[in-house]
């Protein structure tokens, strides 16, 4: 039986990046029967205002927190070294603009490695094309940097990132990140282990057999 599995994320979500390495590992060994579709959940809208000291101090403990439950890394040196803004939607575009060329794995990559281990700000619209020209270097990958831009700041793309975040809310409401499981017009929402996929993949197989 087959159905579609939906990740529910976004490229700025630090739980996303502590769950990177076992998504990564439950995707290699689902059955060939499970489509995956990324639906960016819209953690912020944009804004240009500089993040409050209070959220500012807010988030870095979440990130001590997943670090010291889960081993994930995070270059602190983010803090220091930008004024941190409280907005996701541009890294949301970028994953979108970037799956019309079929590199939005790398693109979400891209911006996690930036934003969590170079201290780069994935708010910054020139940061996120920087980061589209270095993939575009990349001998496996064809992302054209010029389409790209243009895609970032089109009407079809801001009307299927308003798309994604609607189909977000209805899927789930768990927070980033969730997966849900569509079979034959039915949702499950599917349980995530941050330590292990096996238990995650149990829930999936399930449900298909």
């Amino acid at each position: 039986m087959s159905g579609t599995l939906y990740y529910i994320h976004d490229p700025m979500c630090s739980w996303c990046w502590g769950y990177r390495l076992i998504w990564e590992r439950l995707q290699k060994n689902l059955p060939n029967s499970i489509v995956v579709e990324y639906v960016a959940g819209g953690l912020a809208p944009d804004s240009n205002s500089p993040m409050p000291i209070a959220q500012q101090q807010m988030i870095q403990n979440h990130w001590r927190t997943i670090e010291q439950k889960l081993g994930t890394e995070f270059n602190h040196d983010f803090w220091r070294d930008n004024t941190p803004r409280r907005s996701t939607y541009n890294a949301c575009r970028a994953a979108i603009s970037a799956h019309k060329q079929d590199c939005q794995q790398s693109m979400i990559e891209a911006i996690q490695q930036g934003y969590y281990l170079r201290a780069l700000n994935p708010s910054d619209l020139d940061m996120l094309i920087d980061l589209a020209r270095e993939l575009s270097e990349r001998d496996s990958l064809t992302l054209e940097v010029d389409k790209f831009i243009v895609d970032m700041g089109s009407e079809e793309t801001e009307r299927e990132l308003v798309r994604q975040i609607t189909f977000a809310r209805k899927l789930s409401q768990q927070g980033f990140p969730s997966l849900v499981l569509e079979i034959n017009g039915l949702l499950y929402q599917i349980p995530i282990d941050y330590a292990d996929y096996k238990d995650t993949l149990s829930a999936i197989t399930s449900r298909i057999k």
